[in-house]
Parts: C-alpha cells; sequence; structure tokens
C-alpha cells in the first residue's frame, strides 16, 4: 500500500514519462507558445500496444488526486505544474510551450532540448525528422514526421532507446497536440521548470 507521503513521486513520475513519451512537438508550422493539451493516441513499446496501460494510469492518479485530502491534493498538482505537466481530460496532460520552446524552428525531441534533429525536411504543412543522440549514457535513435491542421498538431515517432550497458526497446508513438490558449495560468513551461532547478 502506498504511504500518502510516496503518492506525490509515482503521480510526478507516470505524468512526466505518458507527456515525454507523446514524442517530439512539432515547432516552425504551427506550434506557439501557450497552453497545449497532449493526447496519446498510439503507443507501443517493444511490439506491445501499451495505449490502454496508459489511460488506465491516468484514470488511477485522477482517482488518487480525488482521495487525497485536498492539501495533499493542492500539492501533487503544485508539484506537477512546476515540472511543466498538468492532467488534461480524458487521459491527456497539458504542457505550457515558452515564447523560446515555440521559436525553435525543429522538432523539440526531448524536454531539455539536449536531442536536437540531424535531419529536419519542411513540406507545406508536414515536417519530417530524424535524431540520433546520446544524452547521459542513453542513446536515442529514430524518426518522426508532423503535421498541423489549425491549431491541432499530429505527430507519428519511431525510435529505439538503447540505455548504456542495457536492453534496447524500441516505441512507437501517436499523440495529437491541440492548442488550449496563450494563457498557461500556473503551468511552467518545461524550459523555466529546468532552469530553477
Amino acid at each position: 500500500m502506498r504511504t500518502a507521503r510516496s503518492i506525490p513521486r509515482v503521480i510526478v513520475s507516470a505524468a512526466l514519462l505518458a507527456a515525454l513519451a507523446a514524442g517530439a512537438m512539432a515547432a516552425g508550422f504551427g506550434l506557439k507558445p501557450g497552453l497545449w493539451e497532449i493526447h496519446i493516441v498510439k503507443s507501443v513499446v517493444d511490439g506491445r500496444d501499451n495505449t490502454a496501460s496508459i489511460a488506465a494510469v491516468s484514470d488511477r492518479m485522477q482517482q488518487m488526486l480525488a482521495t487525497l485530502p485536498p492539501d495533499q491534493r493542492a500539492m501533487v498538482e503544485a508539484k506537477l505544474k512546476q515540472s511543466g505537466v498538468s492532467q488534461g481530460s480524458n487521459g491527456s496532460f497539458r504542457i505550457c510551450v515558452s515564447p523560446a520552446m515555440a521559436k525553435l524552428d525543429k522538432p523539440i525531441v526531448d524536454k531539455d532540448g539536449r536531442c536536437q534533429p540531424a535531419v529536419v525536411q519542411h513540406d507545406g504543412a508536414r515536417t519530417s525528422y530524424e535524431f540520433n543522440c546520446t544524452t547521459d549514457g542513453t542513446t536515442t535513435t529514430g524518426k518522426g514526421t508532423a503535421v498541423a491542421s489549425g491549431d491541432t498538431i499530429t505527430a507519428h515517432v519511431e525510435m529505439t532507446v538503447q540505455q548504456a550497458g542495457g536492453q534496447a526497446h524500441s516505441m512507437q508513438n501517436d499523440t495529437q497536440m491541440s492548442f488550449v490558449g496563450a494563457d498557461c495560468g500556473s503551468i511552467r513551461p518545461p524550459d523555466a521548470a529546468d532552469a530553477a532547478k
């Protein structure tokens, strides 16, 4: 049984994992500063469809939050927002995109911006890209496409993640990002959250 003290870490970890697993956010053709909601349409890891599991984790998170005393619930929600993530609706997550993040003319592969795509091709509203990065001993290799349509960006990412001395995992993610509004409220952009650490 989880203690009340361990719940924030569990919730924050699950939320950040799901938000990052959403794949690359396409910039330069539709990503603008403000609040965006990320919906994971499909997530496959090592050939296994984890879409239902991610939705179940999101449901459990919402249930845990609902059962926490108001002061603990506020603390958990504050931790999520400080990390640049907030629970959205129907299993989605919300992130705040800073002007600096939106200004980049290439996809954002990771929230820290340390993995820069090696190849980026724009064709109208469609952007294709490839990446191969090693950060903190983990090598991430893959490719993705993102298509903008109004205030919606649909992305597909295929990648292999190899940890130092560990097993390689293949991942495929289909996501949809929708612009909520220019005001992020109390949710901090991931780059601001990282700078505050």
